[in-house]
């Protein structure tokens, strides 16, 4: 769980990833955030988030995207 929020915070240094439960709904993440967020997350989990992934309560929280990006491993 270190290295996804390390890749979080490499991308967005200055939010707290471990305390913030409203990333998007507080605009603290912006579209550009969430597309570098998604291609980086797609290498490190060897997953394709989609489209219809996209939305706020999957990326309002670390846990939120981290429980997304499992659940597409699972998948797999």
């Amino acid at each position: 769980m270190e290295d996804f929020y390390k890749i979080l915070e490499e991308i967005r240094p200055d939010i707290d990833f471990k305390e913030e439960t409203k990333l998007v709904d507080d605009g603290l993440l912006d579209s550009f955030d969430i597309v570098s967020i998604v291609s980086d997350l797609n290498d490190h989990f060897d997953i394709a988030i989609r489209v219809n992934e996209l939305s706020p309560e999957n990326f309002n929280s670390a846990e939120a995207i981290y429980k997304m990006c499992l659940k597409l491993q699972e998948k797999k």
